[in-house]
């Protein structure tokens, strides 16, 4: 199974994984979340995140998307699925948004990890849009 793992500061990794669902499926195994609060220790964090990838195995696929490249959440992550023996299936993605995580998700089982790699990484290149509304004199009416 190809798995989407989402992680973030805060609450985004579950804001994210709820729009998903109503996108894509309502629920599903294959998508976690996991959010790293202002009260929790690293310590939790990784905890937490270890009893919610229990269920994956090496015979699965990870597409790992965080909030911030770099950032602790996805550090972290990437730390626990090398604990696990799991980076070596894993893709991992820095600066998620919903529609990047929601085109990955429909597309994940059509494609091999390479595709879907290159898929993902072109697709999020158009993701960010200046979006204009109004009329001609250049105000923005939304």
């Amino acid at each position: 199974m190809k798995y989407i793992v989402l992680v973030s500061h805060g609450n985004f990794a579950y804001g994210l994984e709820s729009a998903l669902r109503m996108l894509d499926g309502g629920e599903r195994e294959d998508i976690i979340a996991m959010g790293l609060t202002p009260d929790m220790g690293s310590e939790a964090y990784t905890k937490e995140l270890k009893a919610k990838l229990s269920g994956i195995t090496s015979d699965d696929e990870i597409l790992l998307f965080g909030d911030i490249g770099g950032g602790s959440p996805l550090t972290m992550a990437a730390n626990v699925l090398n604990e696990l023996g799991l980076l070596g299936v894993a893709l991992i993605y820095g600066g998620s948004n919903l529609p990047l995580v929601l085109n990955a998700s429909l597309m994940k089982d059509a494609m091999t990890a390479e595709e879907l790699n290159d898929f993902i990484l072109e697709g999020a290149k158009d993701e960010l849009k200046r979006m204009s509304f109004g009329g001609d004199d250049g105000d923005e009416d939304i």
